[in-house]
Parts: C-alpha cells; sequence; structure tokens
C-alpha cells in the first residue's frame, strides 16, 4: 500500500468523525480525543456516569473503522483466562493435545466495560496486553493483530465494591476522557433518534489497513525544538519539585506526570496538526490534548482532593505559564 498523504489523512479522518456523528449525538470533544489516540497507536479510559452512550461510541467506531469488535463486561469473578483465552484438551484421530482457544481480547477495538470492576488480577492480565501487544499462555506468546487498541470505561459515581487502577496501570493509557452530559438540545436530539422509529447507523469509512497507514504518517509529523522543549517544560514542571513548578503544582501535586504523559502530548499533538491539515505541530495542538494526556496522571496531595482541586485547573495553569 502506498504512503498516505495529509489530505487523505484528514479526508478519512473526517469521514469517520461523520459516520459517527450519524449515530452519537454530540461529544464532539469526546469523539476527538478518541480518534486520536487511535491514530496515535495508544488506549483510552473513558469516565462518566451511566448512560452518556459509551459503549455505543465503541461499537459505532467499530463499524465505521471496519474492525473485529469485542466487548468484555468486567466483573469481580471474571478471571485473566476469561479474557485472554485458555489451552483446551482435544481429542482428534485419538490423539489427545492442547489447543490454545482465543479470547475475546483477541479483536481489534476492544471494549472493557467497566473494568473497575474486576480484581488488580484481571486489570493486570488486560493491561499487560496493552502494553506489549501480545499475551503468554503456557509459556507460549501470541502476538495481537495491528491495529489493537483498548477503550475502558468506568462509572465515577458507584465506587462500592470496585477496585480503582493503581496509579501506575492508569498511567498505561494514552487519554483519559471524560464524557459529560449533553445539553438540552442533545438532550433532545438524543430522545428523538432512540425512541422514534428508525434507529441511525453508521458505515465503513476506512479499514484496519487504513488505520495502520495512518498511524504512521502520523509519527513522521515533524516538531521544532521549541515545542519539544515546551512540552519537557510542562512534564517536568508538573513535579512539585521543580524549580519551574507553578504555584498549584506546589500547593496541591503530590506526584507529577510521567515521561509516556509527555510521549502522549507528542504524539496526540502530532496527530491533531494533521486533522488540521497541518505537518507541522503548533502550540495549540499541544493545548489541544493536555488536559486528555495529563489528567489521568498528576497525582493531588491531601489538600487537593479536600479542597475538590481538578486536575484540568492544574494542567491549565501549567500550559499558559510556561509558553513563552
Amino acid at each position: 500500500m502506498t504512503e498516505l498523504s495529509v489530505d487523505t489523512f484528514r479526508e478519512f479522518s473526517t469521514k469517520i468523525e461523520n459516520e459517527v456523528g450519524r449515530v452519537i449525538v454530540g461529544q464532539e470533544e469526546v469523539v476527538r480525543h478518541v480518534l486520536v489516540s487511535i491514530l496515535a497507536g495508544g488506549h483510552v479510559l473513558l469516565e462518566g456516569v451511566p448512560g452518556l452512550g459509551k459503549t455505543m461510541l465503541i461499537r459505532t467506531l467499530g463499524q465505521v473503522m471496519d474492525l473485529k469488535f469485542s466487548r468484555i463486561q468486567f466483573t469481580p469473578d471474571l478471571m485473566p483466562s476469561d479474557i485472554l483465552g485458555t489451552e483446551i484438551l482435544t481429542d482428534q484421530d485419538g490423539r489427545r493435545e492442547f489447543r490454545f482457544r482465543p479470547g475475546p481480547l483477541f479483536a481489534n477495538l476492544v471494549l472493557a466495560d467497566e473494568i473497575n470492576r474486576a480484581t488488580p488480577k484481571t486489570q493486570s492480565a488486560l493491561l499487560e496486553a496493552m502494553q506489549e501487544g501480545s499475551v503468554t499462555i503456557a509459556q507460549q506468546t501470541y502476538k495481537l493483530e495491528e491495529p489493537f487498541f483498548v477503550l475502558a470505561t468506568q462509572n465515577p459515581l458507584e465506587m462500592e465494591g470496585t477496585y480503582p487502577l493503581p496509579e501506575a496501570q492508569l498511567d498505561r493509557f494514552f487519554f483519559k476522557v471524560n464524557v459529560e452530559m449533553p445539553s438540552v438540545k442533545e438532550m433532545s436530539e438524543i430522545l428523538d433518534r432512540t425512541t422514534g422509529k428508525e434507529t441511525s447507523s453508521a458505515n465503513h469509512a476506512v479499514n484496519g489497513q487504513d488505520i495502520v497507514q495512518m498511524r504512521k504518517l502520523a509519527r513522521t509529523v515533524p516538531i521544532a525544538s521549541h515545542v519539544k522543549e515546551y512540552i519537557a517544560k510542562i512534564v517536568l514542571a508538573s513535579h512539585p519539585d521543580d524549580p519551574h513548578a507553578t504555584p498549584l503544582v506546589k500547593k496541591y501535586v503530590r506526584y507529577g506526570v510521567s515521561p509516556r504523559g509527555g510521549q502522549a502530548l507528542v504524539l496526540g499533538a502530532k496527530v491533531t496538526a494533521l486533522l488540521a491539515g497541518r505537518y507541522n505541530v503548533a502550540f495549540e495542538d499541544v493545548h489541544a490534548v493536555a488536559n486528555a494526556a495529563l489528567r489521568h496522571r498528576l497525582l493531588l496531595n491531601f489538600d487537593g482532593l479536600a479542597e475538590g482541586i481538578r486536575t484540568d485547573t492544574v494542567i491549565q495553569e501549567l500550559t499558559n505559564s510556561l509558553q513563552g
């Protein structure tokens, strides 16, 4: 397959967003952030109360991108073998042997629904596959087919009987996207679409190979040294002991952003630039993805949690004060 041009990249991405918009009402920023993460080769954690269309969004993306879709409902009794697969004993022509039966993780787009309901053991099995792009069963390694993306959801309200993801595991998610309540106009449109005679559906816009090519193009986008230095300053200044730390960071942050946060900023900004039809990264591209890339990587101290400080507010101060 020939390499994509910037125009083709933008044409494909516009098709994806338009087709998703035929099913999902509003949530343009959520759709854009999920798309950016997929095109950057990352995984997404979607957080929002039930009924906001998180599952529908992910299922629709699978249809639009013509990807093999798999949904895993996480529960406390779910075991690692339930998602990775297991070896089963088969009897063929009088000869018994173990054969691997792949689990639901062997898909292109995996929805991990309510990931915080599973035990840490099962969460770790999923997150290892996310990191390595492969799973190991009985000392045999099985490669996951490209493209491979995990979109996990969690409910921020009902925390009883859940196992919140540790910070080190949250760090493996490229973006954390907050799904907010719709406006009155959007809610009215949702009710029309979901209670009427006809239901909306999306068509294929791209395929798996197109996504792989789009990811390759995104990594080739140049980033100027002063923009790269700006991203490095954001990462370092998010730590309270850094000399360039902002007042909010010094007062409310316990631990700052990891290098993975910097990687997410760079790759997210590269994809955002291409979506705007540019083959170079600007400061506004970094600002567009900063909250999604960093909000789950900033750990607030006791004072920050007690006063209800939002990590997005800290990130806003960081990005504004360091640009210059």
